[in-house]
């Protein structure tokens, strides 16, 4: 019997950061109440006591009558019925390994753009292979969305992936407000695989702009990134998408171009000359690409697709070649 979610379930949301904070804030335009997993017991008594989270979206006022906000994440998931995952992909794991709870009836939603480090594989993948979850009890939220942009209401467009497309549209309401628009699809694969990609052409973006090249150059490595992103989906998980559509080319511009996003930022800082290690600490932020860089690289030995922007960016972070030669080389194989 399909797996179809119920109008009255109850959501909770596993993480603190800024993109937790602007879905806590979108879920309490429609939700009576909003199940919270805060490990930080000094942010939650103070989301608590002040209406907001001093280390994320701090103007983001948030209505605590709604809000059950609990550090037991086994509390916070029994009393969930969707849960939404929104922590960086590298803390995934030791977040989750302190749960005890059965995920057998819930609906997961990954928030994260990324892979999980040292498994190789993506957030819908490990929960399938880790927790027995099936793909038509996971969902996907992506696109071209950054959570500061959230945070001023400024209209942005999400999309909701998830195999049953009666899911999905049960997911919109209860995410739909004035400043959020929706889109449904069924790609899981291949927008949570876009989603990763991005961060590490943004960050090549970045190196780039760093180094002191322009937009007529930025332009090239932006075209030449969606070509190279559309053939790795292509050859890996063969699928009728659109790939100019926003959950993968919207995406992949707005993480290269905006003021707000980490992994651009991350790469100039490389492209300046910041070590990786003095970029990471500088940020106090996640940079999903750095981590989505290794492993590409390791998923693509795997199946040798053509990635020139993607090994280039590996080989920068992981292999610290001379960062203005590597770019100089990759240049030479744009068209």
């Amino acid at each position: 019997m399909a797996y179809i979610i119920d109008k009255s379930a109850r959501c909770g949301v596993i993480g603190y950061g800024s993109w937790a904070t602007a879905l806590v804030k979108i879920l309490l335009e429609n939700e009576a109440l909003i199940n919270w997993h805060i490990t930080n017991e000094e942010v939650a008594q103070h989301i608590l006591k002040h209406n907001v989270n001093p280390k994320y979206l701090s103007s983001v006022y948030l209505d605590t009558s709604k809000l059950h906000i609990s550090g037991d994440l086994d509390a916070i998931v029994s009393e969930s019925d969707v849960l939404l995952l929104a922590v960086p992909s590298a803390f995934l794991k030791s977040v989750l390994e302190k749960l005890s709870q059965s995920l057998e009836d819930k609906f997961v939603i990954s928030a994260i753009k990324g892979i999980v480090p040292d498994e190789y594989v993506t957030i819908a993948e490990y929960l399938n292979e880790r927790f027995g979850l099936p793909f038509e009890q996971i969902g996907i939220l992506t696109g071209p969305c950054h959570a500061e942009e959230v945070a001023l209401e400024r209209l942005s467009y999400l999309n909701v992936v998830a195999k049953s497309e009666e899911n999905a549209r049960l997911l919109v309401e209860k995410f739909s407000c004035d400043y959020i628009r929706y889109n449904i699809l069924t790609d899981i694969y291949g927008t949570e695989y876009a989603a990763v990609l991005k961060n590490i052409y943004a960050i090549a973006v970045g190196i780039c702009h760093g180094l002191g090249y322009g937009d007529n150059f930025l332009s090239v490595l932006i075209s030449n990134a969606t070509c190279e992103m559309a053939r790795f989906l292509k050859e890996t998980y063969p699928y009728d998408r659109d790939i100019h559509s926003s959950a993968y080319l919207g995406d992949l511009l707005v993480t290269s171009y905006s003021q707000f996003s980490r992994n651009r930022t991350f790469g100039t800082m490389i492209g300046k000359g910041y070590s990786v290690k003095s970029a990471q600490i500088e940020m106090n932020m996640i940079a999903e690409g750095y981590y989505a860089s290794s492993c590409i690289w390791h998923i693509n030995k795997k199946w040798h697709i053509d990635m020139p922007i993607a090994d280039a960016v590996y080989r920068i972070l992981y292999e610290r070649r001379n960062v203005r030669s590597e770019i100089r080389m990759l240049s030479e194989q744009l068209r």
